[in-house]
């Protein structure tokens, strides 16, 4: 984590590698200060990457390209402590743990953690172990946490169950405010988007409900797509790039949480989770058949509501008919979270030799500034 200067933090992540917006790409509506999901006050965000090894696999052995992501909606201080929240689904070949408390009740109170397909039991306990072990804040004697997945088994022996009890504590401990890092960290370390590296990504936009201010912020894991699919700006950038593509099968996923500090209650929430999949959409995504497209959005307001005692109390929120700017917001959010995921990447080799490129940076940045110029560019921008 780190304090970046507002144009830096558009430009580079912490560590500084290139942004999306470093590339020219013409996004719609104003990022928060740090076009991170963390710009929504008390949201932290933690890291536990883990690579190790090269050549063939050897299954427990490696090598592996794996970790956590973990998101603690009020911030480490007040894990423990309900948010309002919402759900969907666009394609559920997938797995999000608590899923279906949130459907029930509107509510989850634990910190969200992100990794690889077969370790997403594993993580969901291990959150259980730690709020035990941490004596955090109980509204209940059960905890019904919520951990997802997306599959990074063509980089990484996902059959070796490398992400351990201690992986999922170093990402809940390392969670912090400020600029989050991005692209191969944390649960998305082994993941490929559009056939290049993918991973981890997070955008935020600034809103206005009436004259009140407010700050929806995404972040993404982003495994998914086919590279023909992909668009950026409106550019079909994927069919322009398509030589050397490897030709993976559609059998990625992506898991987005959406965080504001706008007042929503459970059922304006679903609507809003339901908007990230408009975000996925804008790059070219389809859904497909082997793809887990799961959305959660959460709300950091009412943090009162869920004090103690039994009686009646009030509760704030948005007027339904106001929320435009927030499903607009949320749809930028995803978009460019997924673009920071691919430009914030590097090549990577992984398990049998396996080779994903990353997404390249010169041609990408040479047609956005065409477009913006009302140029056409290489011939290709006829088609």
């Amino acid at each position: 984590m780190s304090v970046l200067s507002l144009a830096a933090a558009y430009a580079r992540t912490p560590t500084g590698k290139l942004r999306a917006r470093s590339l020219s790409i013409p996004f719609r509506g104003t990022p928060g200060p740090l076009n991170s999901i963390t710009d929504v006050a008390g949201v932290e965000v933690g890291h536990r990457t883990i690579v190790r090894g090269d050549g063939a696999l050897v299954v427990g052995e490696g090598p592996v390209r794996t970790g956590v992501t973990a998101i603690h909606p009020r911030g480490r201080a007040n894990h423990g402590r309900p948010v309002f929240a919402g759900v969907h689904s666009m394609n559920g070949n997938g797995e999000m743990t608590g899923f279906v408390w949130i459907e029930e009740a509107g509510r989850t109170e634990l910190p969200i953690v992100l990794t690889n397909t077969h370790s997403v039991g594993l993580a969901r306990d291990a959150v259980v172990k730690w709020m035990v072990q941490t004596q955090a804040r109980r509204m209940s004697p059960w905890m019904l946490p919520v951990a997802a997945e997306t599959y990074d088994g063509h980089l990484s022996d996902i059959d070796g169950f490398h992400v351990t009890d201690a992986d999922v504590f170093a990402a809940l401990e390392d969670a912090a405010p400020g600029a989050i890092d991005e692209g191969s960290v944390g649960g998305g370390t082994g993941m490929v988007c559009y056939e290049w590296k993918g991973g981890i990504g997070t955008a935020s936009r600034a809103v206005t409900l009436g004259t009140t201010p407010g700050v929806v912020g995404a972040l993404v894991q982003a495994n998914f797509g086919r590279r023909e699919q992909c668009h950026i700006a409106g550019l079909p950038v994927g069919r322009w790039l398509k030589e050397g593509a490897p030709g993976l099968p559609e059998q990625g996923s992506i898991i987005v949480v959406i965080a504001t500090d706008v007042p929503l209650l459970p059922h304006q929430l679903r609507r809003v989770a339901k908007r990230a999949t408009l975000g996925v959409g804008r790059s070219g995504a389809i859904a497909g058949h082997g793809s887990g497209d799961i959305f959660l959005a959460f709300s950091t307001g009412n943090p009162d509501f869920f004090a103690e005692g039994a009686d009646p109390r009030a509760c704030l929120a948005a007027p339904d008919d106001a929320l435009n700017p927030v499903f607009e917001a949320v749809i930028q959010s995803v978009d460019e979270a997924i673009l920071n995921a691919l430009v914030a990447n590097q090549t990577m080799v992984g398990r049998d030799g396996h080779t994903i490129e990353a997404l390249p940076h010169e041609p990408i940045g040479r047609w956005c500034r065409a477009l913006a110029a009302g140029e056409l560019g290489p011939p290709a921008l006829a088609e």
